[in-house]
C-alpha cells in the first residue's frame, strides 16, 4: 500500500472525508459498543485481507474491526464484509496514515488498535498492546526499534530516535506511531484529536506533549515484511515523506513549547550577539 503524498494530506486535512460509503455489519454481529476498535487501511490486499481480520477479531472478545478501502479495485472490501468488519469506502488511495485517521474518527471502541492490510500479525502479538491500554497506558506501542547495527543507518530510523530524544524521551529509542501495530486508549485519541493521526509523528509529539502516558510495550518485527516490500519495489520510495513527516512535528513541538523545544541553552550567552 503506497502513501499519499504530503500534499494529498494537507488536502484531506483541509476537507471533511465525506462521502464514504458505509457497510453495517451483517446480522448477528455484536451488538454492543465494543471494547476494542480494530482500524485496517487497505488498497488491493486481497492476498492477506482474510488473515489479517481474523487475527483482528481475536484480540478480544468483543472487537469491532473498520476497515477504511481507499482506492481499492481487487474485491478486498467485499472479503471484509463477509468476515464481519465494517468497511469505508473510498474512491481514491488515501494511504495508511489518512486511512487510521478516518478509521478512528469512525471507532466506537474504549481502545483503538491500528494495524495494516498486507501484513499478518498474530493476535498474540496484539494482545500485549491492548492489555497495556486496559491498564492504563494512553499509547502502547511497538518496541521495534529498525535496523540500527549498520554503519548506514535508514533514514526514517535515524528520524524516529531523533525526535523522540528532542520530545526528552530518550528511553522510547525508536518506537514511533509510524510502526504497527500500536494502540491507542479513548482518552488519548480525544487528546490528540484523530486528524492528527495523518501524521503519526506529530500525533506522537502531541501526546507527549499533553502528557498522556506512551511505552514501547513489546517486540513485533514488522521489518521482515518491509525489507521484501522494498526490494520489490526498488528501494524504500516513502522515505522522504516519512522523514518529513517527523520534520512536521519537530515544527509542531518547537511551536507549542519554546524555540528550543524545552532544551537548555547550556553555557551559552545569546544576548552578546543579539
Amino acid at each position: 500500500m503506497m502513501l499519499k503524498s504530503r500534499a494529498g494530506k494537507q488536502a484531506w486535512r483541509r476537507r471533511s472525508p465525506a462521502g464514504a460509503v458505509r457497510k453495517a455489519q451483517p446480522p448477528g454481529s455484536v451488538a454492543v459498543a465494543p471494547v476494542v476498535s480494530v482500524v485496517i487501511p487497505v488498497v488491493n490486499e486481497r492476498r492477506t485481507i482474510a488473515q489479517v481480520i481474523r487475527q483482528a477479531f481475536a484480540v478480544h472478545r468483543n472487537t469491532e474491526v473498520i476497515v477504511v478501502a481507499n482506492g481499492t479495485t481487487d474485491g478486498s472490501g467485499k472479503i471484509a464484509e463477509s468476515l464481519g468488519a465494517r468497511v469505508l469506502y473510498y474512491p481514491e488511495p488515501l494511504g495508511h496514515d489518512v486511512g487510521r485517521s478516518i478509521g478512528a474518527k469512525e471507532a466506537k471502541g474504549s481502545i483503538v488498535l491500528f494495524t495494516d492490510g498486507d501484513i499478518v500479525i498474530s493476535f498474540k502479538d496484539m494482545v500485549p498492546l491492548v492489555k497495556a491500554v486496559e491498564n492504563g497506558v494512553d499509547i502502547a506501542l511497538n518496541s521495534y526499534l529498525g535496523p540500527v547495527d549498520k554503519m548506514s543507518v535508514h533514514g526514517v530510523v535515524l528520524a524516529k530516535h531523533a525526535l523522540n530524544i528532542a520530545l526528552s524521551r530518550p528511553e522510547l529509542k525508536g518506537a514511533s506511531m509510524t510502526a504497527i501495530p500500536h494502540a491507542l486508549s479513548r482518552k488519548a485519541l480525544e487528546a490528540i484529536g484523530h486528524e492528527h493521526l495523518a501524521v503519526p509523528p506529530k500525533a506522537q509529539a502531541v501526546g507527549i506533549c499533553r502528557g498522556l502516558d506512551v511505552r514501547a510495550v513489546h517486540y513485533i518485527d514488522v521489518g521482515r515484511t518491509n525489507r521484501i516490500r522494498r526490494r520489490r519495489q526498488g528501494g524504500d520510495p516513502l522515505e522522504g515523506l516519512i522523514v518529513g513527516d517527523h520534520l512536521e512535528a519537530l515544527e509542531w513541538y518547537v511551536r507549542a513549547t519554546s524555540e528550543r523545544g524545552k532544551k537548555p541553552d547550556l553555557t551559552r550567552v545569546r544576548e552578546i550577539v543579539r
